[in-house]
């Protein structure tokens, strides 16, 4: 079978992308596994499916590298939309259904999406932790210098510790600096660092926020692969009109035999 895809990346979390809207393809766990290899397939970090929806402009199915139907994926939430104006689906508006519920999204100039995420209702303290979920589970801790951890390492220990090796959990390290965040995350489903977490990066800037670290309610996040801004709102108990902003790029076009 040839798969015909395109190739995204957000602040370099790349993704691989396939319009299935006539619903011809059908691909097994080793197979997206496969694709996503960096050394025997396209490589990418998750590999994310577009296909028709009875109410929204599309719908969203999100794969870990790993090939397994992953929760959301905000980075790749927002090249799908890229995808999307690509394909004319949409202009420079759209609804589109995720696994988490139904996204607001819209495309500004000079290449950036704006992605609003689900609403936080709950940022439980854990020990030195924050855990909160962005639509994905996430961990936060803040360090000094988090240039010198070891973030496979150590990630990859609290991921399959005792306390989350069932479902996974990602991983954050996050450093304040005067103006924003530095964000180093270890990925579930990856299984490894990878250059930017588009929910890790809303869950860090709330953590922040939570815990006094920043006064802002929007904050901007520096990962490996390049700049990501949050905003929300907090009212009472519950953040609310969360949205990540970011660029996502096309990278190239291509055909594989599956």
């Amino acid at each position: 079978m040839k798969l015909s895809f395109s190739k995204y990346q957000g602040t370099g979390n790349d993704f691989v992308m396939v319009d299935n809207r006539d619903g011809n393809y059908f691909l097994s766990q080793d197979q997206i596994e496969r694709l996503c290899n960096r050394k025997f397939g396209i490589g990418a970090d998750g590999f994310i499916v577009l296909e028709n929806d009875l109410v929204a402009d599309f719908q969203m199915t999100y794969y870990n590298a790993d090939g397994i139907v992953g929760s959301m994926c905000g980075n790749g939430g927002r090249c799908v939309v890229a995808f999307a104006r690509q394909l004319d689906i949409i202009k420079d508006h759209c609804d589109f259904v995720a696994y988490d519920g139904l996204h607001k999204a819209k495309c500004i100039d000079g290449g950036l999406v704006s992605l609003e995420m689900i609403d936080v209702h709950a940022v439980e303290k854990l020990n030195n932790a924050w855990k909160l979920d962005t639509g994905s589970p996430h961990l936060v801790f803040f360090k000094d210098n988090i240039k010198e951890i070891n973030v496979k390492e150590v990630g990859s220990a609290i991921r399959n510790s005792i306390d989350f090796v069932e479902k996974g959990i990602n991983v954050n390290f996050v450093e304040c600096k005067e103006d924003h965040l530095f964000l180093r995350t270890y990925e579930r489903g990856v299984e490894d660092e990878t250059l930017a977490c588009g929910t890790g990066a809303t869950a860090t800037a709330i953590a922040a926020f939570e815990a006094g670290l920043v006064k802002t309610e929007t904050i901007k996040v520096n990962v490996l692969g390049g700049e990501l801004e949050v905003s929300f709102s907090k009212q009472e108990n519950r953040y609310t009109d969360i949205y990540l902003n970011g660029a996502a790029k096309f990278v190239f076009n291509g055909q594989v035999d599956v």
